[in-house]
């Protein structure tokens, strides 16, 4: 089994160009089964998520090529209502493909999805909100059966702001008759950035207030769209870096969707300095401890609480973090602790009494983020960490050791 060797203990600095953002490119290549024209997708990150998100668009009839970061999407004639199991229980973004597939043929069948194992992590919002466009919806056993002449418009209130909820219906809504109004509706960036892709394709969105409106087309047309930066790794790079003590740059992204940590950084002690496509920490202490909560955008994002938790296990007093997207989202706490790490978990908080150091260690990833921390925790530590199950981390960090090893980290895939 592929696995991590790093030998931790040594300040990163330097560079790191940052990918798109998997949670942007998932998505906007599942919008391309909304039309017959081909849709050229930029910027697009060569991850595990990604193949598979290809290979079920590609089973469902699409034809792909890849030339580097950019994905061509055209027609391969006759598209499929029926979703392969096999790639569907792999990832949960491959059950966007449901409202989209509806949309087009009037009937999809989709298996129930696969992914990271964080919490119950239900698909009813989807379902919900395509029952309120008008479709029919049976589970039968470990798939779903949609059926619908064609979507009709609708007022949805959702009752949490759920990313993948919102893009089904978003989807779902542009070729629905009518207008269709989402309350409630996340608008994250990776939101957002879908929708600015449909809008190329001929769809009339807006985001006002909190509720999202959609206006339903008879048909769609092709575009090309370049997808945003990746957030997620922005700020787990500049976590490595003020975790090492460190001074670590991102270039390519868009500084004001790392907002809500930079500020956080900054409250631990870190020296932050912006640019308008790149963002620089400089971290020579240890840091001071925090209280945060998980928030859905602009608030602190769920996928950097694990690395944050590893930052806040070596600062000089307590910390509380509480996590309020997903439940059991503290299994990585073990790992932490078995390198010396203080850490005890009630529910959905996590308090974090600092050490100085953290010791090497043996462990397994068991989610992307989790896998991430890990990683993070083992170039804090010294002597040799190994990190196993590189699948979790591939999923969602691309070329990770490359990138890593380019600022100075002794980190080698073996395997």
């Amino acid at each position: 089994m592929e696995h991590f060797l790093i030998r931790g203990g040594i300040p990163l600095s330097g560079t790191i160009h940052i990918s798109g953002a998997k949670n942007a490119a998932l998505p906007t290549c599942v919008a391309s089964l909304l039309t017959d024209d081909p849709v050229s997708i930029d910027r697009v990150p060569y991850l595990r998520d990604v193949r598979t998100i290809i290979s079920t668009i590609s089973s469902l009839g699409k034809q792909i090529t890849r030339s580097g970061h950019t994905v061509e999407i055209a027609s391969g004639g006759r598209i499929n209502y029926e979703a392969q199991a096999q790639f569907v229980q792999q990832m949960r973004a491959s059950f966007l493909v449901l409202g989209p597939l509806v949309a087009r043929l009037g009937r999809a069948v989709v298996p129930l999805p696969g992914g990271c194992r964080i919490g119950a992590r239900p698909v009813n919002l989807h379902l919900r909100g395509l029952c309120a466009l008008g479709a029919e919806v049976k589970e039968e056993g470990s798939r779903v059966t949609v059926a619908a002449k064609r979507l009709r418009g609708a007022r949805i209130s959702l009752p949490t702001p759920s990313v993948g909820a919102t893009e089904q219906i978003m989807m779902s809504a542009a070729l629905a008759s009518g207008e269709t109004a989402v309350q409630n509706a996340s608008w994250e960036p990776e939101v957002e950035d879908l929708a600015q892709l449909l809008v190329k394709m001929g769809s009339e969105i807006e985001h006002r207030d909190g509720t999202l409106f959609v206006q339903g087309r008879s048909d769609l047309h092709g575009a090309r769209h370049a997808v945003i930066p990746d957030r997620m790794e922005a700020g787990t790079y500049l976590l490595a870096g003020a975790i090492t003590r460190g001074a670590i740059s991102v270039s390519g992204v868009i500084p004001d969707h790392l907002s809500s940590l930079l500020s956080l950084l900054e409250e631990t002690g870190g020296d932050i300095d912006r640019t308008e496509d790149s963002v620089s920490i400089t971290m020579d202490r240890r840091p001071r401890p925090l209280s945060v909560k998980t928030a859905p955008y602009p608030g602190f994002p769920t996928d950097l609480q694990s690395p944050l938790v590893v930052l806040l296990a070596t600062a000089d007093g307590r910390s509380t973090v509480e996590e309020r997207i997903f439940e059991n989202r503290f299994t990585y706490a073990r790992d932490l602790q078995r390198m010396g790490a203080m850490i005890e978990v009630s529910g959905c908080v996590a308090t974090i009494t600092g050490v100085q150091e953290l010791h090497p260690v043996q462990a397994s990833a068991s989610d992307i983020r989790a896998g991430a921390a890990l990683v993070l925790a083992a170039l804090a530590a010294d002597e040799e960490s190994t990190i196993s199950n590189l699948t979790q981390i591939d999923r969602g960090y691309e070329a990770m050791e490359e990138k890593l090893s380019s600022v100075g980290a002794q980190i080698e895939r073996i395997g």
